[in-house]
């Protein structure tokens, strides 16, 4: 398919609801209001396609963006383009999600993150963190800096209340992601868990919850998640 071609296919699948329900999360034209399960039913024919996913990223439009995200190829990609892509991911769903994805998957995934997670610049601060949380639920412990993610939770214990609204968000997951991938790290980040209590994000209107990081622990603790690993973090 070309972009053409799939950005009618785009605008078939558009869904007023969905469209209305995007936009109270921050989603601006042009975009269609695509479910992502009919994003998914185009990924299926597309597959991986890097060229195909930098044009898509390109046209600005929101669906297309998301889109080309799931159909990245996580070994094409530069850091540049990823910067690039970060740059103009102009609401959450793009730099919360998927920028960090893609970019949790490359061979320079954990730097990038790091860096990331140093900007002054919200929506860059959310891309680093969440990077650093799809990272740890992807790579075996063995392959992990466990020093410096030890480090990084303390980080989050000293810096969540004064961050940024969605640094807060994102720093909320990393605790519960890196409390439930790595297992010699669960019980700091209980220990975090506790200290740091509720989080308070402005959600900007929605309905949408930020989840108190101590049940989740315990509840991933309950079903056995403690350890276990992700083939992709892209959904």
């Amino acid at each position: 398919m070309t972009t053409s071609e799939i950005l009618q296919a785009l605008e078939k699948y558009g869904d007023a609801k969905t469209k209305k329900t995007l936009i109270k999360h921050g989603a601006k034209e042009p975009f269609y209001g695509v479910k992502a399960s009919d994003l998914k039913i185009l990924v299926k024919k597309i597959k991986k396609n890097h060229l195909l996913s930098l044009e898509l990223y390109a046209t600005g439009n929101s669906d297309a963006m998301y889109l080309a995200g799931l159909i990245a190829d996580e070994n094409k990609i530069s850091e540049a383009q990823l910067n690039d892509w970060l740059d103009k991911a102009y609401w959450y769903y793009l730099s919360e999600y998927t920028v960090p994805w893609v970019a949790a998957e490359t061979p320079f995934g954990f730097q990038l993150g790091l860096k990331w997670i140093q900007s002054d610049i919200e929506r860059v601060a959310v891309a680093g963190w969440n990077t650093l949380s799809n990272y740890a639920s992807l790579k075996k412990d063995e392959d992990l800096d466990l020093e410096k993610y030890s480090e990084l939770l303390e980080l989050v214990s000293l810096q969540i209340h004064t961050a940024q609204n969605r640094v807060r968000h994102t720093m909320n997951g990393f605790v519960i992601a890196v409390g439930t991938s790595i297992k010699s790290l669960t019980e700091k980040a209980i220990l975090v868990s506790n200290n740091i209590g509720t989080v308070q994000v402005d959600m900007g209107g929605t309905s949408c919850k930020v989840p108190l990081a101590i049940d989740y622990l315990h509840k991933n603790i309950a079903s056995g998640q403690i350890g276990k690993k992700r083939k992709m973090p892209r959904g």
